[in-house]
């Protein structure tokens, strides 16, 4: 299953818009359409960051990784650059990188997130556990951003992704208080951003995805399961349970999420910006 458009081999759409003064045309290859774009994606190595990577590659982009350690396999065509985000010489370390290496950055998708806080609330949590999860997860993005909008703004040319979560509406206060109020914060920011920047060119959009299953995720369920003595079918829909629910019925595949990407990134999504975009199976019960 995929979001968006079917990549279909060449295909070449070709729309007119008429407005009262004039016509614009535009041409869609779905196959190139990201041709000539530099693309940086953060947490590149694997789940969805690796998904919407290699979505973007196939579109054409050039496209940069970056996360602390190497990915398992290992892709000659993706410039993966090892860094730790969630400090500030990190950042700086990529921002650095990619201009000297490539001149500017048409595409960022901040897709780094982290959640390693213990369970208990409030009370099991220190300063150590809100500031690590705060640095990763909002100020990673900020100082990413601070970085490349410069060169983004001079050439009125760019698309900004931050990559949020739905805790950022619906927080488990028990497990994930911390990650989900750095996605609050990161929601918020992207939504001011994108008032400030999109007149001078640049489109920033949130995507708030769901439950994601990846390798990460399917090790868990199979933790839930010995621990509980029950199945992993049993411990996935405990998980979804204790959502509140997915009327799809199970998680979002990481090619999902990266195929929504991939057309927010593209021609075909020039209008959108300042949006939130939720990815969710349903899960949210709000609109």
């Amino acid at each position: 299953m995929q979001f968006g458009f079917p990549l279909l081999p060449e295909r070449v759409i070709l729309r007119k818009f008429v407005s009262k003064n004039s016509t614009m045309e535009y041409q869609f290859n779905y196959n190139n359409e990201l041709q000539g774009k530099i693309a940086l994606v953060t947490g590149g190595t694997k789940g969805a960051g690796k998904a919407i990577a290699e979505r973007l590659l196939q579109a054409g982009a050039t496209v940069i990784i970056t996360a602390r350690n190497a990915p398992e396999e290992e892709n000659s065509n993706l410039h993966f650059i090892p860094s730790d985000l969630s400090k500030a010489e990190g950042t700086q370390k990529v921002i650095s990188e990619v201009l000297s290496t490539y001149g500017r950055l048409d595409i960022l998708v901040n897709n780094l997130g982290s959640s390693s806080t213990p369970a208990g609330g409030f009370a099991a949590l220190n300063d150590e556990d809100w500031e690590s999860t705060l640095q990763a997860n909002l100020l990673a993005p900020v100082r990413l951003d601070r970085g490349f909008l410069p060169q983004m703004i001079e050439r009125k040319s760019g698309v900004i992704i931050h990559i949020a979560s739905i805790q950022g509406k619906l927080p488990l206060y028990d497990s994930t208080l911390p990650y989900a109020a750095s996605k609050a914060g990161l929601r918020n920011y992207s939504k001011s951003l994108s008032n400030e920047v999109t007149p001078k060119g640049i489109r920033v959009l949130t995507v708030s995805p769901g439950w994601i299953n990846t390798t990460a995720s399917e090790a868990w369920l199979g933790e839930i399961a010995r621990n509980a003595n029950s199945t992993v079918e049993e411990a996935q829909q405990s998980v979804m349970d204790a959502l509140g629910g997915i009327p799809f019925g199970r998680p979002a595949e990481p090619k999902e999420v990266a195929e929504f990407v991939g057309f927010l990134v593209s021609p075909r999504a020039g209008y959108l910006t300042g949006t939130e975009f939720i990815i969710d199976g349903g899960t949210v019960p709000t609109i």
